[in-house]
């Protein structure tokens, strides 16, 4: 199975810009549809961003559309959230995550593996 592990959050100004990273290990990354999702306090985990094996095809939550970018790079197993013009209401824990299906889903239940998170808090 895939380990998933986060990095690149932290404490950014209103408008500012962050890279989250998920490096993955045990199996190949290709192997898997990759999802960004992200909790803020007393909130249900929500979905953020999902790419396919190839990274041929992208998906956004609506609010994320225009301001976030996924990508993923299979040759270093690593999958990145690039987020633009951040908001206080992005203030969240931002996980990744990995599913074995073809197609993205924005649905927290089809994904079997997920990262232990990484804090993004935007705040003057």
């Amino acid at each position: 199975q895939v380990q998933l592990v986060e990095s690149g959050g932290g404490l950014v100004q209103p408008g500012g810009s962050l890279r989250l990273s998920c490096a993955a290990s045990g199996r190949p990354l290709s192997s898997y549809v990759m999802g960004w999702f992200r909790q803020a306090p007393g909130k249900e985990r929500e979905f953020v961003a999902g790419i396919r094996r190839n990274g041929g095809n992208t998906y956004y939550a609506d609010s994320m559309k225009g301001r976030f970018t996924i990508s993923r790079d299979n040759a270093k197993n690593t999958v990145y959230l690039q987020m633009n013009s951040l908001k206080p209401e992005d203030t969240a824990v931002y996980y990744c995550a990995a599913d074995q299906s073809v197609a993205v889903v924005a649905a927290v239940s089809e994904y079997a593996y997920w990262g232990q998170g990484t804090q993004v808090t935007v705040a003057s």
